[in-house]
């Protein structure tokens, strides 16, 4: 068992995971059963360090966990620390770094009580890439100096080749080059003396990484392509993802934004293929790698705008979705088919892209310059630029979506992305893509956004000012192509920020935007069901907070909700006015009565409190008329295959108007509704006035009585609303919006 173990540590060395995974295997088998359990922690420890080396870092955990258990149950100091060190490995790749540093401290403190200075040189290396994530690079330093010195003297290669490597990154990150590259040469002699293969492509990653900083383009290819080529044969599948982002930095940097968007496309796919992987995480842990490379597919959205390539920008933006809503800490959140096989690559991407990681990286002699010149190169390259130019991309995902938007009522879909330096258009019509920037930076807007919310809401204020800026910058620029395609409804897609603001109340100068066009808010175009279902029978299950004030305790802390007394009357409307319809009052308002009866019924509509906040799923929620809440984890567990809207009418979104967030939780509400398998649902963005609501839902139910779908019943609400004197302004009628297939 313990020679089997030993072979599977030489393949691992060597970034042969298969093999080395296949001799621990086997070593574990001897070992359990002669009860050696000093040889099965190590295995155990082992077979994690494999997992968390192809990036499969919940396997990973698992592994470390069982080694973890054997280890303190036959009290194996050494072997604990060993494996604290590699769980602290873990939670540093998932950007964690407290949580690393956590468990480096407690697996040191193991290591120098019973001196072991092989375990101990390793922590200390560890802490010191902690403090150079943290950007500490003194600190780093002085932790890899002890490191390096007690490597040395039990003659560990392995330990030296690793900390020679992250030294060489600190002087780098210290701008002192000359140094970097001496402890990268020294590094890359010893792993290559000890078929070091993880470590040698590391090592030649930074050294590309080293010559990209100092401008020598052609240099950090010819590094980065040897890196890619160890990483893609040992299924270091982070480190592929690395150096393929890498890759495209520099191929744009040489302005071949073409090669470089299939490099940026290589490395995304390789992220989603590890995300996907990671669901069964903690939050907390999906959330920081999320983080961490997120700034990926925003650049790739931003290169693929810039040349163009409209649809392909708005699959990554769906992708950016998805991976909001999984940072929101939304369990099982799922893509489609569409999303699960992430981008891609055309037929002449694929051709650029086999021919570098071919023909380029197995000629050791081979010019980069030669290589881009070359006639198979340029002809791929000017046939992508042709497809840019004509807009012809993917035409076997834009003619279904195109098909959609015209049975959606002659529909267009707009995407906006907000970008540091500009806003970014993607508009899709029944006729074609649009594409069209706008020159204002994500902070103006922002600004912009806080000042148009405090005036919305403020009835004293005339918003008409903030309404119109907001409308040059966000339809304005579309606004012609909307006309001459005769576009009545725009399905819409928020990004950031903007999740925060109505798109209705926006105004040209002339009139308001509900005056102008049916609106319907979306999560992402892959993520909704476009098709068009016959009219239901208005059939509501009804629910109304009591009229008197409660107090709950929320999250440990005692809150006071007011009373309503117009949702009571909105409630009473609807038991007179639709004859299907089933209502709960008060205490009778509650998870058992309303939970079982959901798919006997077209409708859910609750009038009550709602609260979304950004941070956890579990903070937002809809109090029902006993108290009880019900959060957005707890929507998970609905099954609403028979529901066309759910309906919250006196909900609202917990913005500051001082702090805006991103607008996950507005994202999230109307994602883990699609997934109950409701078509639809109305939320508010902001408290209104309980009478005013009353009025809109009266209009709204009378609207679509007359056979309306949702979305335009929710449009000819607002008007009658507006044509209202007493209710006009927008803090009545605007801030209730309806997400997802109207």
């Amino acid at each position: 068992g313990n020679t089997l173990n030993n072979i599977g540590f030489v393949y691992e060395v060597q970034g042969d995971y298969l093999q080395a995974l296949n001799y621990y295997t086997e070593a574990l088998t001897f070992q359990q059963a002669i009860d050696d359990y000093r040889g099965q922690g190590t295995t155990f420890n082992n077979i994690g360090s494999v997992y968390a080396a192809q990036g499969r870092y919940q396997l990973a955990f698992a592994t470390y966990d069982d080694a973890l258990n054997i280890q303190r149950a036959i009290n194996d100091p050494r072997g604990e620390g060993t494996t604290l060190n590699n769980i602290g490995a873990v939670y540093e790749a998932l950007g964690q770094n407290q949580e690393a540093l956590d468990h480096y401290a407690i697996a040191l403190s193991l290591q120098e009580a019973i001196g072991d200075p092989r375990g101990t040189s390793s922590t200390l290396s560890r802490i010191g890439t902690v403090y150079q994530n943290l950007e500490q690079y003194q600190i780093a330093l002085e932790y890899y100096t002890e490191a390096l010195s007690l490597s040395q003297e039990i003659e560990d290669p392995i330990a030296q080749g690793d900390i020679l490597n992250n030294l060489g990154l600190v002087y780098q990150k210290l701008d002192d080059y000359s140094q970097a590259f001496n402890y990268y040469t020294e590094a890359l002699a010893i792993s290559q003396a000890l078929n070091d293969r993880a470590g040698e492509g590391t090592t030649l990653n930074n050294i590309g990484v080293a010559h990209q900083n100092l401008r020598q383009y052609p240099d950090a290819l010819d590094y980065y392509a040897r890196a890619l080529t160890i990483r893609q044969e040992i299924g270091d599948r982070e480190g592929e993802a690395i150096t393929l982002n890498n890759m495209g930095f520099v191929l744009e940097a040489l302005a071949e934004p073409e090669l470089a968007i299939v490099f940026f496309k290589a490395s995304v796919n390789q992220w989603e293929a590890i995300r996907g992987e990671i669901q069964g995480l903690e939050i907390a842990q999906q959330q920081s790698f999320i983080e961490r490379i997120s700034m990926s597919y925003r650049r790739l959205a931003d290169l693929l705008l810039q040349f163009d390539r409209v649809l392909e920008a708005q699959e990554v933006l769906d992708l950016l979705k998805l991976q909001e809503l999984q940072e929101y800490a939304l369990p099982n959140v799922e893509g489609t088919s569409e999303t699960q096989t992430g981008l891609a690559l055309w037929p002449a991407e694929q051709t650029l892209f086999e021919a570098f990681t071919t023909e380029f990286t197995d000629d050791a002699n081979q010019n980069i310059e030669a290589f881009l010149q070359s006639p198979t190169v340029m002809a791929h390259v000017e046939q992508l630029q042709r497809l840019a130019r004509g807009q012809n991309l993917n035409p076997e995902q834009l003619a279904p979506l195109q098909d959609n938007l015209q049975q959606a009522g002659n529909a267009a879909l707009l995407y906006p992305l907000i970008l540091d330096d500009r806003l970014e258009l993607i508009l899709v019509t029944p006729a074609g893509l649009i594409r069209e920037t706008v020159s204002v930076n994500g902070a103006t807007l922002d600004t912009a956004i806080t000042e148009f919310r405090m005036a919305i809401t403020d009835r004293r204020r005339n918003p008409t000012a903030q309404a119109q800026e907001l409308y040059q910058w966000l339809m304005a620029p579309i606004a012609s192509h909307l006309e001459q395609a005769g576009i009545e409804t725009l399905l819409y897609a928020a990004d950031g920020p903007l999740r925060y603001i109505p798109l209705a109340a926006l105004h040209d100068g002339e009139q308001w935007l509900a005056q102008r066009y049916t609106l319907n808010h979306i999560t992402a175009a892959s993520l909704t069901d476009f098709s068009r279902s016959e009219a239901a029978t208005l059939d509501v299950l009804a629910g109304a907070f009591p009229e008197d004030a409660m107090q709950v305790t929320i999250n440990g802390d005692p809150m006071m909700f007011t009373g309503l007394p117009y949702a009571q009357a909105e409630v009473d409307y609807l038991v007179e006015n639709l004859p299907n319809t089933t209502a709960f009052f008060d205490h009778a308002f509650s998870r058992e009565a309303i939970e079982a009866q959901f798919n006997n019924y077209s409708i859910i509509h609750f009038a009550t409190h709602a609260e979304f906040h950004s941070g956890h799923p579990n903070d937002s929620y809809i109090l029902l008329g006993d108290g009880d809440r019900i959060t957005l984890v707890d929507l998970n567990q609905w099954q609403l295959p028979n529901v066309n809207l759910v309906v919250l009418s006196a909900c609202k979104t917990a913005v500051s108007t001082s702090d805006l967030g991103n607008g996950e939780e507005i994202l999230g509400f109307g994602y883990q509704i699609q997934q109950t398998g409701a078509d639809a649902a109305i939320a508010s963005l902001w408290y209104v006035d309980d009478s005013s609501t009353q009025a809109l839902m009266s209009r709204f139910y009378e609207a679509l009585r007359s056979g309306n779908s949702e979305a335009v019943a929710l449009r000819q609400a607002q008007l009658a609303l507006i044509a209202d004197s007493s209710l006009s302004h927008p803090y009545y009628w605007a801030p209730f919006i309806l997400i997802g297939n109207g």
